[in-house]
């Protein structure tokens, strides 16, 4: 068997609703119509959300940071790496460029959601400097395999990161 090691250029830009073609992985369609929904919340300064792209510029990544939903922090969700592509650093990098723009909004503070169930999800976030800050439960909307709204529900470990300053 052979074996080879590749090095890739990445680039971390604004996802656009051209993109989510491209983003079937991510989930259901009803989750793509959630990106889509907050792609529209972008221009009234709600929320950001960005992409992880290759070569070819097609999202390996994405993740939204939503500036609403805590007065002092950033609250990071709807993070996804490509199932091809995870492990290879690119949850990290995205994590990263997305604190960075929660400092560039003059907040402190990042804040996230892990459904107790996604070990990996919550070892990656601790590895990265989060901690658990308290436990909630999380509903939303969803369409099952017949095409009716089912109201979905988690428990989550609320996890929380204070930034340090950018780099000079």
């Amino acid at each position: 068997m052979a074996s080879a090691t590749v090095t890739v250029d990445l680039v971390v830009r604004d996802l656009l609703h051209e993109d989510l073609a491209a983003c079937a992985w991510t989930g259901t369609p009803t989750h793509l119509r959630y990106i889509s929904a907050a792609l529209g919340r972008r221009t009234s300064g709600a929320v950001d959300y960005l992409a992880v792209c290759g070569p070819s510029d097609l999202p390996l990544g994405v993740g939204g940071v939503d500036y609403r939903r805590r007065p002092d922090a950033g609250w990071l969700w709807q993070f996804v790496v490509h199932p091809a592509f995870r492990s290879c650093g690119l949850g990290t990098l995205l994590v990263r460029a997305a604190e960075d723009r929660i400092r560039q909004r003059g907040l402190a503070h990042a804040e996230l959601g892990v459904d107790a169930a996604n070990t990996g999800a919550r070892r990656l976030y601790e590895r990265l400097g989060y901690r658990v800050t308290r436990e909630q439960d999380e509903e939303w909307d969803d369409i099952d395999a017949g095409g009716r709204v089912v109201r979905r529900r988690s428990h989550c470990a609320v996890l929380r990161r204070t930034l340090p300053p950018a780099a000079a």
